[in-house]
């Protein structure tokens, strides 16, 4: 059996054993410094860091939708135009043309009024869309933080109590201005009476004010809040009335009969034969008698806005056929008034 020399073993047992690499231990502590932090970033980042964000995207998305449907249905309603993609179902469901159709056709100012009242509640919802989706984000934001709301919102509902009380009549304007709008109480365009002298021609609805050019020329400026009645002249339709006075000891027959054949030809006429929505009629019976005169009425439906000119033409024709049938010096006047469906 083979054993190695003294000198060999001497030479193998006094081998140096070799010593760790300082740069290796170095690289070691650098990669479990950094896996450490970012452990503890990621823990960090998925607590509230990133709720945070998702709050914030979906809140921004939501709004987005939001204002993207607001803006594209009031924009629909303001210009009238049908989609070119809409389905069988869509086609099934539309709602039929009715009267509001017939009259936006016949009146020029009533697409403006729509497109007017359209956008205005568009913007109306699309500022509540912001504020109440952002005071969502601002009150989620806080609280996934740490920060106790109740006494903030205890706190925003006392400065809301005050704020309101301090300018409850913008408040109110603003209100009563979004109603007005909404039930379509008045548009440009239209005759109205306001109450308090503001009479006239309505130029412009705003959400605070609406203005009224008088017929003198006067711009009247009234606050939203303060109508508290609205005499609409000249919405939907209006109705022409022709007063027409003659001796009182005319023969009744012979008047109703002249002035039948005035309204046929006003009707006739092609100045005014689009202007009706009924064919006139002179109203059943004598309408006043006084010592010398008693008064008869013709009566026309007519589009709104036009009853004035209609009620002259009446009068004129009126007052022809009279003469023609020898009715002695009968000096016709003409009221014209305005009603809505129902009145």
């Amino acid at each position: 059996m083979l054993t190695s020399s003294p000198a060999t073993a001497l030479r193998t047992s006094t081998a140096p054993t070799p010593s760790p690499d300082p740069s290796d231990n170095l690289l070691q502590q650098t990669e479990d410094t950094l896996g450490e932090a970012g452990r503890s970033f990621w823990d960090w980042f998925t607590d509230w860091p990133l709720h945070v964000i998702v709050i914030l995207v979906v809140g921004i998305v939501l709004l987005v939708v939001l204002r993207r449907v607001i803006s594209h249905v009031s924009e629909r309603i303001a210009t009238g135009a049908p989609s070119g993609s809409e389905s069988r179902w869509q086609d099934w469901f539309r709602k039929a043309p009715l009267m509001e159709d017939a009259i936006a056709v016949a009146n020029p100012l009533a697409n403006e009024r729509r497109a007017q009242r359209s956008r205005t509640v568009g913007s109306v919802l699309n500022s509540t869309a912001n504020i109440v989706i952002s005071v969502m984000i601002l009150l989620s934001i806080l609280a996934e933080v740490g920060f106790n709301v109740g006494p903030l919102l205890a706190s925003a509902g006392l400065v809301g109590i005050a704020v309101g009380f301090g300018a409850q009549s913008l408040v109110t304007d603003f209100i009563s201005g979004i109603f007005i709008l909404i039930e379509d109480q008045y548009g440009v365009g239209d005759v109205v009476d306001l109450g308090s002298g503001a009479e006239g021609v309505i130029e412009q609805v705003q959400l605070r004010t609406t203005q009224v050019r008088a017929l003198d020329g006067t711009l009247w400026w009234v606050r939203n809040g303060e109508i508290l009645r609205a005499g609409n002249r000249t919405q939907r339709w209006s109705r022409a009335l022709a007063e027409v006075r003659v001796p009182v000891d005319a023969d009744v027959d012979v008047v109703r009969a002249a002035l039948g054949r005035a309204a046929d030809a006003v009707a006739a006429d092609e100045a005014y034969a689009t202007e009706f929505l009924e064919p006139p009629a002179v109203r059943s019976g004598v309408d006043t008698v006084s010592d010398i005169s008693m008064s008869f009425t013709i009566l026309a439906q007519v589009r709104p806005g036009v009853q004035w000119d209609v009620s002259r033409a009446l009068l004129l024709a009126a007052q022809a056929e009279l003469r023609t049938a020898g009715v002695l010096r009968g000096e016709p006047t003409v009221r014209a008034e305005a009603a809505t469906d129902g009145s």
